[in-house]
């Protein structure tokens, strides 16, 4: 019960802090953000659900390493963060906000990886940005956004929904949020879905 409450209070902090912080980070380069004006708020139909089996995929990351969902089976829990496309204000505040999250991650043996459907230049210009981020960041540019597809997530318009997909360690999902792409996910939802993968 303390451990709940705590992880409650923690969430709160974080989601507060993260907000306050993604905004005033966003702003430091805001004349390089381009604004897209309100999307359709979800325009795919998911190809999973929870229990399923998630889709092994292997991407390139930035470290210049492909990295494989697989590799974490047995060892981690897995949090997958597509976003739609870098150099956008939404995306380019839900990121660095998970930096402040990061002891959440640990507490619950979790690793997050973050998915765009850009190619590596774009994403490594965007992230410098954005500043140093914890978590590995992928490619899902070629064949263009083929894991995107194989979850169901990809738009008409080529880019990837703004969904969280929370996987354990024996590979299964256990929480989707297709979220409207144009606003943030809650904080708060994802440490919860995360608090159940030990109950």
């Amino acid at each position: 019960m303390k451990r709940k409450i705590a992880s409650i209070l923690i969430a709160f902090y974080l989601v507060l802090v993260s907000f306050v912080f993604a905004q005033t980070h966003s702003l430091s380069f805001k004349d390089e953000i381009y604004n897209p004006g309100i999307l359709k708020p979800t325009d795919s139909v998911l190809k999973v659900k929870v229990g399923d089996k998630a889709p092994n995929f292997t991407l390139p990351c930035l470290s210049g390493k492909k990295i494989s969902l697989h590799q974490f089976l047995g060892g981690k829990n897995v949090v997958l963060s597509f976003v739609p496309a870098a150099w956008t204000p939404v995306c380019s505040d839900q990121w660095p906000g998970y930096n402040l999250a990061k002891e959440i991650f640990d507490q619950y043996d979790a690793i997050l990886l973050g998915i765009s459907v850009d190619n590596i230049p774009t994403l490594y210009a965007w992230t410098r940005q954005m500043g140093d981020l914890w978590f590995r960041v992928l490619s899902d540019f070629w064949p263009h956004g083929q894991v995107a597809s194989e979850y169901g997530i990809l738009r008409s318009d080529g880019m990837a929904e703004r969904a969280l997909f929370v996987i354990d360690k024996k590979g299964i999902i256990r929480y989707i949020d297709v979220h409207n792409i144009n606003e943030r996910p809650r904080l708060e939802a994802l440490v919860k879905a995360l608090e159940e993968l030990g109950q």
